[in-house]
């Protein structure tokens, strides 16, 4: 993240328009070939994010445009929501409201660790988004702390949708790597065909992410998938609620592995909501 001054920038698009740093300044997050701003909709006066993606760096735009057509049709409390996209040039400006806090990653876990009270209210926001996307078909792919947004009052939200995969009766199950490595499940790093229980197997990686600090093997060259299920340190010191919430979520036989609608009802998702 930089900080980028300016003394006044508005986004004319179409009939909308952002305005992007009221203030003399506002952060830019650049990513691999897009920047994301944070903006107010001036039609509205709502906080948004408006995502500008470079096509012409762009090697799947495909992949772009299934991101946009997802989001258009989803509408959860615990999933970003989209607003509109524009076309300007060789850029693609697409807003989503409900910004309105930082990352898990760089609002939680750089700063702190969470006690298993939070890790079970943030658990149970993010099992309905995920719960939400299968029953619609989608797969995000890319669960992680990145892409959990934390807002100020602590509600949660799902983001980053540009690895997601829309699944249909003809084709139920993916073959492309797709993800981030220490997050990947073992059927997507064997490059086997694989479904929805990928993003369960992500959130097991990013609850011990939340317990540890870190996902594991951090420290060493991805992907370690391959290996099954991963040890967690300090296991001794963690409740067995958590442990059998793990051993649910990181089944590398997908038969075994639980569903969003199955982890629902287990005990750690019935821990009273709310961050301490």
């Amino acid at each position: 993240m930089v900080e980028v001054t300016v003394i006044y920038l508005v986004l004319k698009c179409e009939a909308r328009c952002f305005e992007i740093a009221a203030t003399s300044s506002f952060t830019q997050a650049h990513i691999a070939s897009a920047a994301v701003y944070k903006a107010k909709d001036r039609e509205t006066g709502w906080t948004v994010a408006v995502k500008k993606i470079y096509l012409s760096q762009q090697l799947y735009k495909e992949d772009v445009i299934t991101e946009l057509l997802v989001l258009r049709e989803i509408k959860h409390p615990n999933v970003i929501s989209y607003l509109d996209s524009y076309l300007i040039g060789d850029e693609l400006w697409a807003s989503n409201h409900g910004i309105f806090g930082n990352r898990l990653f760089d609002n939680v876990l750089t700063k702190t660790r969470l006690s298993e009270h939070d890790i079970s209210a943030i658990c149970k926001e993010v099992l309905q988004g995920i719960q939400y996307l299968h029953v619609n078909n989608v797969i995000h792919r890319d669960i992680k702390s990145q892409n959990i947004l934390v807002g100020m009052d602590w509600s949660i939200k799902l983001a980053d949708f540009g690895l997601c995969a829309v699944i249909t009766s003809q084709e139920s199950k993916r073959t492309s790597t797709a993800g981030t490595p220490y997050w990947m499940a073992p059927e997507i790093v064997k490059k086997k065909k694989y479904g929805c229980e990928v993003d369960i197997w992500s959130l097991g990686i990013t609850v011990i992410e939340m317990i540890q600090g870190e996902p594991p093997y951090c420290n060493e060259d991805p992907p370690h998938a391959k290996n099954g299920k991963p040890d967690i340190k300090g296991k001794d010191n963690i409740s067995l609620v958590f442990q059998d919430f793990l051993e649910k979520c990181l089944q590398v036989d997908v038969r075994k592995r639980y569903t969003a609608s199955e982890l629902l009802k287990s005990n750690l998702s019935e821990s009273p909501a709310g961050i301490t």
